[in-house]
């Protein structure tokens, strides 16, 4: 998948993501980033859990479900992580 690819879906995934989990986003740099790397971290389970070849292999609906999916859990993996820092009851 070439640079370009990774962006587009990156940046398809990260804003559907920031939409769902309703934080205040990242920006289009930050959604971008975070669709990537949620591409990365979807496209390795779904290849060691599900078994699946090339989850994430251009630009189509299963490539942006499997970063969308990626990029909520790491969403999450931030926020858990942050919570820590600012104290969970403020």
């Amino acid at each position: 998948m070439s640079i370009l690819a990774w962006i587009i879906v990156g940046l398809i995934a990260g804003f559907l993501a920031g939409r769902v989990m309703r934080g205040g986003g990242y920006g289009l740099v930050g959604d971008i980033i975070v669709g990537v790397v949620g591409g990365l971290i979807g496209g390795w389970l779904a290849e060691s859990v599900l078994h699946i070849g090339k989850a994430v292999n251009g630009i189509n609906v299963e490539s942006i479900l499997v970063a969308f999916v990626g990029a909520v859990i790491l969403l999450v993996l931030l926020r858990a992580l942050g919570a820590g820092r600012r104290g969970i009851f403020r």
